[in-house]
């Protein structure tokens, strides 16, 4: 598979692609919505529409992911599962998270059920995103 050059990732775009990565970088970073980054782009003189940031974020974030991936940090091999029961959107659901040595979050699921399934299929999400299984998995 052809790496696609930054030229040719925003080849044809309307924006200079300083501006594609900026509201990107800062719509994953602090949680803003497309509205509150089309008025911030409008101040600095930049008008735009916030389905134009919306395409950004959905054509981007995966070809960002792809090349951001060999950066990221493996997780020890010592890891820490945890499961809770929260309330997400009014509906209560149990959150299943791993975390290494160092407090690094590994992994997480969201699951309506509790049962041997469920743990299994975070487990195996988990093993599957780091690559190789930890040496040691630590319960409460």
């Amino acid at each position: 598979m052809r790496t696609l050059v930054l030229d040719d990732l925003f080849s044809g775009r309307h924006f200079d692609r300083e501006i594609i990565i900026l509201c990107i970088r800062w719509y994953l970073r602090f949680k803003l919505s497309f509205r509150d980054l089309v008025e911030m782009m409008e101040e600095r003189g930049l008008p735009m529409a916030h389905t134009t940031i919306m395409r950004w974020v959905r054509r981007y974030i995966p070809e960002f992911e792809r090349r951001w991936q060999r950066f990221a940090i493996p997780a020890g091999q010592s890891w820490r599962v945890d499961e809770t029961y929260i309330k997400v959107r009014g509906e209560w659901v149990y959150l299943y998270r791993a975390v290494d040595r160092y407090g690094q979050t590994v992994d997480f699921r969201l699951s309506r059920r509790r049962d041997v399934a469920a743990a299994k299929a975070f487990l195996n999400k988990a093993i599957k995103r780091q690559g190789s299984a930890p040496r040691t998995i630590t319960l409460d």
